[in-house]
C-alpha cells in the first residue's frame, strides 16, 4: 500500500516534474477510492501529499521552507463532513479566470449539488473545466475562510489535478470535506489559481480538510 513516496530526485524539465506530480496525485486518488475506510484513506492522502510538499520539485512550499517542512496542517478527521450528493441541472454560466503567465481559463456551471443544505445551509455549484479534456471542478468558501482556512477558499474536486473521490454505489457524488485542500497560490506567489466564486460560499464554518498554513509568510 502506498503511504509515502519513495525518496527520489526529481530531475529534468519542469514539465516532467509537473507530469510526475499529477501522476502521483492520480495514483493516490485511484488508491483511496478503493479503500473502504474513509478515515484510513484520509490518513494516506495526508501522508502522501505532505511528502510531496516536503520533497517534490513542484511543491508549492517555498524552497527555503522545504528543508524544515514536516506536514500539511489539517483539521482532525470528522466523519460528519462526508456527504453523498445528487446533482440537479442549473442555468449554465461561464466564468473566466486570468491565470497570469498561464493565460486564461474558463469554467462552466453545469449543475448544483443536492444533499448539503440540511447540514451546511447551502448547496454548491458544480463546474466543468472548459477546453481539451475538461473535467469537474468544485471550489468553495465557508465562514472559516480568511480565519482558520485560506481566504480564497478550498477545492473539493479538481479533475485537472486528479482530485476526485468518485461516486458511491448509489451513483451519488462523494464530497468529503476532510479531503478539501488549499490551492497552490495560497502558499506561493508563483502560482495563480481559480478561486471559489461568490455563489459557492457555505454559511457555516467547515472545520475539516486543510487549515490556513501557519508557515505561510
Amino acid at each position: 500500500m502506498l503511504t509515502t513516496l519513495e525518496s527520489r530526485s526529481y530531475l529534468g524539465p519542469e514539465q516532467y516534474a509537473l507530469a510526475d506530480w499529477r501522476r502521483t496525485i492520480n495514483d493516490l486518488y485511484s488508491q483511496i477510492r478503493l479503500m473502504p475506510d474513509p478515515e484510513k484513506a484520509w490518513k494516506v492522502w495526508h501522508g502522501v501529499r505532505s511528502d510531496l510538499y516536503a520533497n517534490h520539485m513542484m511543491s508549492p512550499v517555498p524552497e527555503k521552507l522545504q528543508q524544515n517542512f514536516v506536514e500539511i496542517e489539517v483539521f482532525d478527521y470528522d466523519p460528519g463532513m462526508r456527504f453523498y450528493v445528487g446533482l440537479e441541472d442549473a442555468v449554465h454560466e461561464t466564468l473566466e479566470y486570468n491565470l497570469g503567465d498561464d493565460g486564461s481559463s474558463s469554467i462552466k456551471r453545469i449543475a448544483k449539488t443536492v444533499g448539503l443544505a440540511d447540514d451546511l445551509g447551502a448547496e454548491l455549484d458544480v463546474f466543468w473545466i472548459e477546453g481539451y479534456g475538461g473535467g469537474l471542478f468544485i471550489p468553495f468558501k465557508d465562514e472559516s475562510s480568511g480565519k482558520e482556512t485560506y481566504g480564497g477558499g478550498r477545492y473539493l474536486v479538481d479533475a485537472i489535478k486528479g482530485s476526485d473521490l468518485g461516486l458511491n454505489s448509489d451513483g451519488k457524488l462523494i464530497l468529503d470535506f476532510n479531503f478539501s485542500y488549499n490551492p497552490s497560490c495560497s502558499m506561493s506567489e508563483k502560482f495563480v489559481c481559480p478561486l471559489a466564486p461568490p455563489q459557492n460560499r457555505i454559511p457555516v464554518k467547515v472545520l475539516a480538510g486543510e487549515r490556513l498554513q501557519s508557515w505561510v509568510e
